[in-house]
């Protein structure tokens, strides 16, 4: 596949405009299962390879492992070719801990992360995710995992007091400096996107998990406002943290019995289409028109190649159809033409 059969989609009202199908490496921080460095890189060249121009990265993904791996990989192509969006809100302290980290994440380098949303804590960790990455440009910049269902409420309302405060002005310094083209939210809730749009101007939203085959709760209230607003979304997640590709995890753990039946009925609909479910996922959340990308996040360089095929397998009609008939997608939902 060379890059010219991807499109190109445009990141709000910015000039920046993003492959439709980009590079996730959560995965590749080697957090969860141990990924080597060349096992990373071989990730991040394969996407080259196959077209991608959109990577994005966080400090938090394998405690600065991702963007260490992601500019020592990237480095070699032409900056100007390519889109990358890095994250704020964790910096990352030094520790002399060995082991995994308190929640169980393996930690391939030797830091902890710190929850800090102001303004000083922003403009440090843009300084060092330059030097974890090598390179000398950011295109996207997210502020990381903030909302209730990262923090609890009690403890993201002082977050957010921050970030409304203090934080803000960081990104919006950023953003008209020149430092960054775009300023946005990575999470893992719609909630808060819709909370942040009272006192932000937001270029794209970073949103995991709840645009997806699986769930569509975004149609209600949170994409009438992106559009309305000229606000991008590029969907994390977009098999649900893997159930929606033969595993049993949702939500980066064990999924419940509901969501498990609710993806066995959907799996029905795609057997009876003659379509791996992997592909309808991959290719339903770009029928929206406020969505740019999805980044789905591969575990190795050879899962990504393998899954490249189900990014344009043709999908009939008749298929969306019947998971509407079924209760099992929105009514109002866009799908594939």
């Amino acid at each position: 596949m060379s890059p010219s059969n991807w499109q190109k989609r445009k990141v709000g009202r910015t000039g920046l405009e993003v492959t439709t199908v980009g590079l996730g490496t959560a995965t590749m921080g080697g957090s969860r299962v141990p990924v080597t460095r060349a096992e990373g890189e071989a990730m991040v060249a394969a996407a080259w390879k196959a077209g991608l121009r959109y990577v994005d990265t966080a400090p938090f993904y394998g405690v600065g492992a991702a963007e260490r791996r992601v500019g020592d990989a990237m480095r070699e192509y032409p900056r100007d070719e390519w889109v990358l969006s890095t994250k704020v809100g964790r910096l990352l302290r030094p520790t002399s801990r060995t082991g995994p980290s308190p929640d169980g994440r393996l930690s391939p380098l030797p830091f902890d992360p710190i929850y800090d949303y102001s303004y000083d804590a922003i403009m440090r960790s843009v300084e060092d995710s330059y030097q974890r990455l090598g390179l000398a440009r950011i295109d996207i910049l997210y502020v990381h995992d903030i909302g209730v269902y990262q923090h609890g409420a009690e403890v993201n309302a002082a977050h957010m007091k921050v970030l409304r405060d203090s934080g803000y002005k960081a990104m919006e310094e950023l953003r008209r400096t020149g430092v960054v083209s775009a300023v946005g939210l990575g999470v893992n809730e719609k909630e808060v996107l819709i909370d942040v749009m009272d006192f932000g101007d937001w270029d794209v939203f970073l949103l995991a998990g709840r645009y997806t085959l699986l769930e569509q709760g975004p149609l209600d209230d949170l994409l009438p406002m992106c559009l309305a607003r000229g606000t991008s979304i590029v969907v994390g997640g977009p098999l649900n943290s893997g159930i929606l590709a033969g595993r049993d995890t949702w939500n980066y753990a064990t999924a419940p019995a509901e969501v498990g039946d609710r993806v066995r009925r959907i799996q029905a609909v795609c057997d009876a289409h003659k379509v791996p479910l992997p592909a309808a996922a991959l290719q339903f959340p770009l029928a929206h028109p406020a969505v740019c990308a999805i980044i789905p996040g591969p575990r190795t360089a050879a899962e990504f190649e393998e899954n490249l095929p189900l990014f344009t397998m043709p999908i009939p009609a008749g298929l969306w159809s019947d998971l509407k008939t079924a209760g099992l997608l929105h009514p109002g939902a866009p799908t594939p033409a």
